[in-house]
């Protein structure tokens, strides 16, 4: 069994971009170190929106990354900093990375919105854009 968590944040204003990036980057640095990480996935979405995909062996995994380091500094940002913010995790059988699809699928029907101070609308209802996937 391995532990998927989907993050979905939007930035709400330019000014708070390149801060938000600069987090992100440690956060993800973070992530890939952490024990019990076996894969981290990031996603940049149109309107300033970004995704994360993470797994992990458990859920205690996990919360050790969410609760601290980088990533505890920036969740107490995103209150400021975001518009829209929705978390969904779930089990799974095998360790493999969700595709991004998917991550929507089951963000949209598994999800939750996380608080922030400035909601957009899209955010109240919890209506969420599927990402947009770029071909490489």
């Amino acid at each position: 069994m391995a532990v998927v968590s989907i993050t979905r944040l939007r930035v709400r204003s330019w000014r708070y971009l390149v801060p938000f990036l600069l987090n992100a980057v440690r956060a993800t640095r973070q992530a890939r170190n952490s024990q019990g990480n076996l894969g981290v996935g990031l996603l940049r979405d149109s309107d300033a929106t970004f995704w994360t995909r993470t797994v992990w062996v458990t859920e205690s995994d996990m919360k050790n990354f969410m609760l601290s380091g980088a990533h505890r500094q920036m969740m107490r940002r995103l209150l400021e900093w975001c518009d829209e913010a929705a978390v969904a995790r779930w089990e799974q059988e095998t360790d493999r990375e969700p595709d991004w699809l998917e991550a929507h699928r089951r963000l949209q029907a598994e999800g939750r919105r996380s608080k922030v101070n400035h909601p957009s609308a899209d955010h109240e209802r919890y209506q969420i854009r599927p990402p947009r996937i770029r071909a490489r």
